[in-house]
């Protein structure tokens, strides 16, 4: 049993003895006195647990904007547009060799594609709506 605990039940126990001393027409301002001081209990444990898990929601909200992506980074972007010019090397004399111009150009439409893809995985609002000054968070 905590402090807070014990103190309602002294109100309780109050309340009671005020009632034996004041008689039962006092009784419903008693009952209503009491409900009252466990209605402002009540409300300050809500009150209280509501902003911590505000304050919680907070915390993590600020954690995951500042953690770094780790499919975001330059190195991996890098690596991706190197090994990419490298395979399109064979890939281009292949497709060209066997199929011509039109061959060459599936081969490159592929390479271009995978890069697009992997470009729109690694940012994903890069070809989505732009944000706007109105949608900053600086602006109240």
């Amino acid at each position: 049993m905590d402090a807070r605990d014990t103190e309602l039940k002294k109100e309780l126990h109050a309340s009671l003895q005020a009632r034996r001393e004041l008689g039962e027409e006092y009784e419903s301002a008693l009952v209503d006195s009491f409900l009252e001081k466990v209605d402002q209990r009540i409300d300050g444990a809500v009150e209280r647990r509501v902003r911590r898990q505000v304050a919680e929601r907070q915390m993590t909200v600020a954690r995951d904007a500042r953690s770094p992506r780790v499919t975001d980074s330059w190195g991996d972007r890098f690596g991706f547009g190197i090994v990419s010019l490298v395979l399109a090397v064979p890939l281009s004399a292949i497709g060209g060799g066997v199929g011509h111009l039109p061959g060459l150009l599936v081969t490159w439409l592929g390479i271009v594609g995978v890069n697009v893809v992997q470009a729109v995985r690694t940012n994903p609002g890069l070809f989505g709506r732009r944000e706007s000054a109105r949608d900053s968070d600086w602006e109240d």
